[in-house]
């Protein structure tokens, strides 16, 4: 298939995109900015200029391919209910494209904006409660397209999508041990995150591509639960620091934005997806992932 990757050059997208080429895909990367664009040429992949505001230029490239993947989403923690509705927009504008083409698209969700404390599955819709619900509205506009003839799925990404180079959650928290001279966790930290290395996530989203079931949501978890404070011995291991606890009421002092999902108890399962399309997670686990890569310079 031509395919068209929104987020092309990010963290997940550029994962991607090696994962569909190794697959004998042809690819149709965006690119928001001349950097970008010259990265995408630099690998022979063909560049179409937009960006997840300019609905047209999202049209255009759906229309000149066989199917979409999106990974692209304004990482704005300033607002994040303005980047969930620009991602609902650009969802719906690149569903219009494909209505009526039995075409797939397979857009990226979160698997924290599942209902806290619990094993989320795959068949379990959003809680409109939880910190990711800024995504909701997204993941709703993606099923809904199944009923235009759309072969429209998703996948849920954990907390860490991790591997060389992360620039994500878990680097931010290194960052923040290394400048509070501690690394912290909150309360107890028996609150777990779920994890998957980077090119596990992107054979996922192939696989999607290539054998999802419209209307179905996929979870890309590697690791179901890790606990948090396992999380800061490991960076306080890593870094030579001590490791230490912060009260809840403490915890937006201590990590600014990043408090409410450091705080976040959102293990989630993939039993389902790993029956549906053969999907087995081999990439390194996060902690072993952490000691090899993480803590260089």
């Amino acid at each position: 298939m031509k395919v068209f990757v929104t987020g092309a050059t990010g963290w997940v997208g550029s994962a991607v995109i090696q994962e569909l080429l190794g697959a004998g895909h042809e690819v149709l990367g965006m690119a928001r900015t001349d950097e970008g664009a010259e990265t995408l040429a630099r690998r022979g992949i063909a560049v179409h200029r937009g960006e997840l505001s300019d609905l047209d230029s999202l049209v255009a490239g759906a229309r000149t391919c066989d199917g979409v993947i999106h990974t692209a989403f304004i990482h704005d923690f300033k607002d994040f209910n303005a980047a969930g509705e620009t991602d609902r927009a650009a969802i719906a504008a690149m569903g219009d494209a494909l209505a009526a083409t039995g075409k797939p698209l397979v857009t990226t969700s979160a698997s924290a904006l599942l209902k806290h404390g619990v094993n989320g599955s795959e068949n379990d819709g959003p809680d409109p409660q939880g910190p990711a619900q800024h995504r909701t509205a997204s993941e709703a506009q993606t099923l809904s397209l199944v009923e235009r003839g759309v072969r429209a799925t998703l996948v849920r990404l954990p907390p860490s999508v991790h591997g060389d180079g992360d620039y994500g959650f878990v680097p931010r928290l290194v960052d923040i041990a290394r400048a509070k001279g501690v690394s912290a966790y909150i309360g107890e930290g028996r609150n777990r995150w779920p994890a998957v290395h980077r090119f596990d996530a992107a054979r996922l989203y192939r696989l999607a591509l290539e054998l999802g079931v419209a209307g179905k949501r996929y979870h890309a978890v590697a690791e179901q639960g890790i606990a948090t404070r396992d999380i800061a011995a490991a960076i306080g291991k890593g870094l030579n620091l001590p490791v230490v606890s912060v009260a809840p009421a403490e915890a937006a002092d201590h990590f600014g934005f990043l408090g409410r999902f450091f705080a976040a108890d959102c293990p989630a399962d993939s039993t389902l997806t790993q029956q549906q399309l053969g999907w087995s997670p081999t990439g390194l686990a996060l902690i072993e992932d952490m000691a090899q890569h993480y803590f260089q310079g």
